[in-house]
């Protein structure tokens, strides 16, 4: 079948049928060096997964400490059901816009197709790219903890900061950034899916076994705090959650994908969610069972106390390496917005993806946004408080908002039919808890900051 290619000023990729590659003359360099449309179903899984199965979720008995038992169940589930509604229902309005002809690579170009090119450039663009860069902040962050857990545990009494960790982990991640698309990924996901399996088993069991051990702490499951506090932690811990099973780049994800693209999301997100459903879960109830509202940002945290390990040091050790090396995958998966945007500004599609003339800039400006994010993360080490403000500003729009809207706009079901009804009420409510959670979140971190101060040594 011939192919027509063409992009737009808005960079949207447009196309007559689903099969056959792009030429490179048509295409931006962001499009077609990083968002290599050459995976199946089961890479996309594999990207899903690493996007939603994140050690963010190692935050989840922290949130269940502002809603207790009753609450963080009924949050949990719900919010997991919403996602992957919300996600079917835009894979639904990929396909069908691929089908038309059209192919959205990117969150901004559906943005600018159906809601208008407003949308597109000044809302979900800059949002999408602050929520996936604030993710690899928070990941940089996480992998320098994780570093010094294993550094802890090595030599308890060791002065090394978190700083410094911090660093150590960027490093890491400046070598592997250079990986050139997110296609390449596709084995280094697949090592993520099974590590995310492998930690969430070894903090279920560590949990399970401090719980039923002499070291147990006394178990208090009365929600956190009184008053006004109570009321924004349960907005904190919304926004938490929410972050949790964020993604924030389905289109991107979907990308990936070999044409036809018609059912191949829907088996991914099978794939992700079966994941989901056996960490999120048993990492929640273990967490808050063994520890109660004195789980930590990060439930690790409450495997040493005082630099004491409650667990064996091998299983420890063991422990935070998966975390680690799995975090870094995370970190790359988030980072693939930014680098479509470099790629497009200062790289030339009608030369080889590794001439040196695409090589150089590629290298140089996917370093500075590495070194950056890690310089952030050394300076903010707030976990906790973080989590909460992406979700609230980002994770909670791009997901349970945009997703709902844009299938209503497209298809424009009956104003009578149930799932009209069902997509605005979970926008509407969605908005409500995204503006509280936001006021929520900010609250927080000003309130860290009086006792926290730059590059502490958390």
């Amino acid at each position: 079948m011939m192919l027509i290619v063409a992009v737009d000023s808005a960079g949207i990729y447009h196309k007559d049928g689903e099969n056959g590659l792009a030429s490179s003359k048509d295409l931006d360099a962001g499009a077609l060096f990083v968002l290599k449309s050459r995976g199946s179903w089961l890479h996309c899984g594999f990207h899903l997964t690493t996007a939603i199965v994140a050690p963010a979720l190692l935050s989840l008995p922290f949130a269940f400490t502002l809603l207790g038992w009753s609450g963080g169940v009924v949050c949990l589930t719900t919010a997991g059901l919403i996602t992957f509604y919300s996600y079917n229902l835009l894979s639904i309005v990929l396909e069908h816009y691929a089908q038309l002809g059209k192919r959205h690579l990117r969150f901004r170009d559906m943005a600018h197709d159906i809601l208008g090119p407003g949308w597109g450039r000044y809302f979900v663009g800059p949002l999408q790219l602050g929520i996936c860069y604030g993710a690899v902040i928070a990941c940089t962050l996480l992998g320098g903890q994780s570093l010094k857990f294993i550094y802890l545990v090595s030599a308890p009494n060791g002065s090394m900061q978190l700083y410094q960790f911090i660093i150590m982990f960027g490093g890491l991640t400046l070598i592997m950034v250079q990986m050139p698309s997110f296609h390449s990924l596709r084995h280094i996901n697949l090592v993520s899916l099974v590590l995310c399996l492998a930690y969430c088993a070894c903090t279920t069991a560590g949990s399970i076994y401090i719980g039923h051990s002499n070291k147990a702490p006394k178990r208090d499951y009365t929600i956190t705090g009184v008053g006004l506090n109570r009321v924004f932690g349960v907005f904190n811990a919304i926004s938490i959650i929410a972050t949790t099973y964020g993604n924030g780049i389905i289109p991107e994800i979907q990308a990936t994908i070999a044409p036809p693209v018609t059912g191949k999301m829907f088996k991914g997100l099978l794939v992700c969610y079966s994941v989901v459903i056996s960490t999120f879960f048993s990492v929640a109830y273990s967490g808050y069972w063994a520890f109660g509202n004195e789980a930590r940002g990060s439930v690790l945290s409450n495997f040493m106390i005082n630099g004491s390990a409650l667990l064996p040091k091998w299983f420890l050790l063991m422990t935070f390496i998966f975390t680690l090396v799995q975090v870094s995958a995370v970190s790359l998966v988030y980072l693939q917005p930014t680098n479509v945007i470099i790629e497009r500004k200062f790289a030339n599609p009608t030369m080889g993806e590794l001439s040196i003339r695409n090589i150089v800039p590629r290298l140089i400006f996917r370093s500075l946004t590495v070194i950056i994010a890690t310089t952030l993360a050394a300076m903010l080490p707030f976990f906790g408080d973080i989590m909460a403000l992406f979700g609230a500003f980002g994770c909670i729009p791009l997901d349970f908002i945009l997703p709902m809207i844009f299938y209503n706009v497209t298809f424009k079901p009956s104003k009578r039919s149930l799932i009209f009804w069902g997509n605005s009420a979970i926008a509407i409510v969605s908005t409500a808890l995204s503006m509280v959670g936001a006021v929520a979140s900010v609250r927080q971190i000003v309130l860290d900051a009086k006792t926290y101060r730059l590059f502490a040594n958390m």
